[in-house]
């Protein structure tokens, strides 16, 4: 593997597959231990830069450094020396001073982690930069799929709603595509990005039609926070045409499964008994969260078992 992990587009199939392969070995480490640590990084340190909110990311990142036995510093953006106007820079540069092996780095701005792995001499791993790309949650999608299904080549995802503003759909797109999964997209032509057509991908604007020939479906959550125009007629309307419900759940083939990175609009983009049902691996896929983010952490610092 390279040094840094900035987007899905740094893995080559054989280091997709190695993190996967790997992530799955510490499950079966784990599996049998009372205590759920390893020895790995023991004496590295991790440093959490969180410059935007986030529940499921940071802490997942938190247990899986914590789970490795490195030291872990989580620096957040409120209540820090970035209120009062620091850079991205002076931040680096400090952590730098402090001799951190690692920094997982989420940031409102795309291209961030970019600039940060410039400036530091230890790992950096991209946790969300703006409506870029977030790897390692494409990572443990993949994961969860190759768990549910046994296969990733040939697998048929659906990636369905608000892809303009979601990094966790240019990010699955192309890993999934390199581990040999095809990825159809579907959204209103108002929620696709312009030069979607240059994606590996099918674009499909007609969800009850592309539901029968998936093996997954991938919902995301419409992101209200990022829109500053209507982009859909209504919530109600959106639903009706995009939301994922009991009804079109059925249309799906036998061993579909149902997916979401959270958190969830539940009753918008996903009903309720959808998100609940048997079909649903949205707690899996946070499970799986903190051994794939192991895994990168243990392959990228050169962890010796």
């Amino acid at each position: 593997m390279r040094r840094h992990l900035l987007e899905a587009a740094d893995l080559d199939r054989d280091d997709a597959t190695l993190v996967l392969d790997t992530a799955a070995q510490i499950d079966q480490a784990l599996a049998g231990r009372e205590v759920k640590k390893l020895p790995t990084l023991r004496g590295r340190t991790v440093v959490n830069l969180f410059y935007e909110d986030s529940t499921r990311t940071r802490i997942s990142f938190e247990l899986a450094a914590k789970r490795l036995s490195a030291d872990v510093i989580n620096f957040s953006a409120k209540g820090s020396s970035v209120s009062k106007g620091e850079s991205l820079k002076d931040t680096a540069l400090t952590l730098e001073a402090m001799g951190a092996d690692a920094v997982v780095v989420r940031h409102s701005a795309s291209g961030a982690p970019h600039r940060l792995a410039h400036w530091v001499r230890g790992s950096v791993v991209n946790a969300g930069d703006g409506t870029h790309e977030h790897p390692t949650q494409a990572l443990l999608d993949a994961y969860t799929i190759r768990q549910r299904l046994g296969r990733l080549d040939g697998v048929r995802v659906a990636v369905v709603g608000d892809v303009l503003h979601s990094r966790v759909a240019r990010s699955n797109v192309g890993l999934l595509h390199t581990l040999g999964a095809e990825v159809t997209l579907v959204a209103p032509p108002t929620l696709l990005p312009v030069g979607v057509g240059s994606w590996p991908a099918e674009v499909s604007y007609d969800l009850d039609a592309v539901l029968p020939k998936s093996d997954v479906v991938m919902m995301l959550r419409v992101q209200a926070e990022r829109m500053n125009a209507s982009f859909f007629p209504s919530a109600r309307e959106y639903s009706r045409r995009y939301g994922l419900d009991a009804a079109r759940m059925a249309a799906l083939p036998d061993d579909a499964i149902v997916m979401h990175p959270g958190p969830m609009n539940r009753g918008m983009e996903i009903a309720a008994e959808v998100a609940d049902s048997v079909r649903s691996t949205i707690v899996e896929q946070v499970a799986n969260g903190v051994s794939t983010r192991m895994a990168v952490l243990y392959l990228l610092l050169g962890g010796n078992a």
